[in-house]
């Protein structure tokens, strides 16, 4: 079967990517394993955070005496709360098969395994072997949950993010293992809903790739909750012989013994590549991820590589880009290449996390002379109304030339709020232009205004 394209993997990378190259006029194939949407549409993105807003609403329950209203004897159904988030991720990925059709995108289900001369070999369902040739190939077949030697993941004690969303029934007791953005967001469902979390991180702040001023907020609202925090602490072994696991583990204060009725291992991904043909074709790998240019060609002509598997942040919303633009440049475009540093990050626990561009430690390592101004949702009507002050807004100008270096938020909504600040950096605007942009009243963005206007001297509610 001959076509111009062929994409293996339909997730967020793999997909965008196919129903670009089909509006680009190229006959194109996905060949996907599982479901298409990938691991974002059904294990991640979205049934996650279809699992937050239960959570949400189930806080938003417990806390209605505070808004004026009686509530009594709510409970959080746990299976009915999984189906939900499972149905959610169906939908989603039902969607993104209606895409494909809508696009003339042919979908191979299959394991594919490439093969030098631009073809790609399909082992289907049925056992049948499906022999797809174009002369233009894009791996974007995701990462799945890093397996820890010293934790070794059972699928019913110690689980993955996968089963963490899918158990039968709801822990007492949960260990989490790992603070980047899946551990905090499971810790928060789950500590919402009534289990007892535990968070270990081995690096000195949660969310490590976040601000310090953010970690320390998020943790703060999080021992608030009632969930324990251990920090620059490290998992050495993990016992689960008995009803309880026993995990061991060693502290800034000594080695302790911790038991939770389940572990989850949160420890980042690793890149799906293994036993798919890249060295067949000789396609060279860079530090356990496939190399590419600007543009995600290969070493090999005619093959490319998007998404989780190449360098860069594993981000559903980079990995999109990524694909937009590898196949406007094979269909003869111009584009230009991504700007890895100004990429949002977004973490959906609650309080919410967003960020884009340096880190104020960044900024200063790299040399800069700082403004920074900082304007706290405490100070926000509109945060007050909602019933939520925690957190702040934080912007990091260059004192120079009032370049806007970083900008850190954590509090509700700030998810919503990121993308203002990442088209002010594409388009170079500067603290001023923040300040002199007029937000509405009363809203969260207006934080973004007073912080830059805090950087300048000119806050005026605070």
């Amino acid at each position: 079967m001959n076509y111009d394209l062929v994409v293996v993997g339909g997730g967020p990378g793999g997909y965008v990517a196919a129903i670009r190259a089909s509006q680009l006029g190229l006959k194109t194939a996905v060949v996907e394993r599982e479901a298409l949407g990938g691991i974002c549409l059904n294990w991640g993105c979205i049934p996650t955070k279809a699992l937050l807003k239960s959570a949400q609403v189930f806080d938003y329950i417990k806390h209605a005496a505070d808004y004026g209203i009686q509530v009594s004897d709510a409970k959080a159904g746990f299976e009915k709360v999984i189906q939900r988030s499972r149905g959610v991720a169906d939908g989603m990925s039902k969607g993104v098969a209606f895409l494909m059709k809508k696009n003339k995108i042919d979908v191979h289900m299959g394991q594919a395994t490439l093969q030098p001369g631009g073809k790609v070999s399909v082992v289907q369902a049925d056992g049948q072997t499906l022999t797809l040739t174009a002369p233009h190939i894009i791996v974007a077949t995701g990462a799945r949950a890093r397996a820890l030697p010293n934790l070794p993941i059972d699928g019913k004690k110690v689980i993955e993010y996968r089963k963490a969303m899918s158990l039968e029934k709801q822990p007492a007791s949960l260990l989490v293992v790992g603070s980047g953005a899946i551990g905090v967001e499971f810790a928060y469902v789950y500590q919402s809903m009534g289990t007892q979390v535990t968070i270990v991180e081995y690096l000195p702040n949660l969310v490590p790739v976040e601000d310090e001023e953010v970690s320390k907020a998020l943790e703060k609202s999080y021992k608030k909750m009632g969930m324990q925090i251990l920090t620059n602490s490290a998992v050495e072994s993990v016992d689960t012989s008995g009803p309880l696991c026993k995990v061991q583990v060693k502290t800034p204060t000594g080695v302790q013994i911790l038991e939770a009725e389940v572990v989850l291992s949160a420890a980042g991904i690793v890149p799906n590549i293994e036993n798919m043909g890249l060295e067949a074709c000789g396609i060279a790998l860079d530090k356990g991820k496939i190399k590419v240019d600007d543009f995600y060609k290969t070493t090999t002509p005619g093959y490319y590589a998007i998404g989780d598997v190449v360098k860069g942040p594993a981000l559903a919303h980079v990995a999109s880009a990524e694909g937009i633009i590898c196949v406007e440049k094979i269909a003869g475009h111009h584009p230009e290449p991504l700007d890895y540093g100004n990429i949002p990050g977004c973490t959906y626990c609650q309080p919410e996390i967003a960020s884009v561009g340096m880190t104020e430690k960044a900024a200063k390592e790299a040399g800069y002379e700082l403004k920074i101004g900082k304007f706290p949702f405490s100070a926000s009507g509109k945060a007050s109304a909602s019933g939520h002050k925690d957190g702040f807004v934080k912007l990091i100008f260059d004192a120079k030339y009032g370049e806007i270096l970083g900008a850190h938020m954590i509090g509700a909504n700030v998810t919503e709020m990121i993308a203002e600040l990442v088209l002010a950096r594409k388009l170079e605007s500067t603290g001023h232009e923040l300040i002199k942009t007029v937000h509405p009243h009363p809203t969260l963005s207006e934080a973004v205004m007073e912080a830059a206007a805090a950087a300048y001297g000119e806050v005026i509610h605070l």
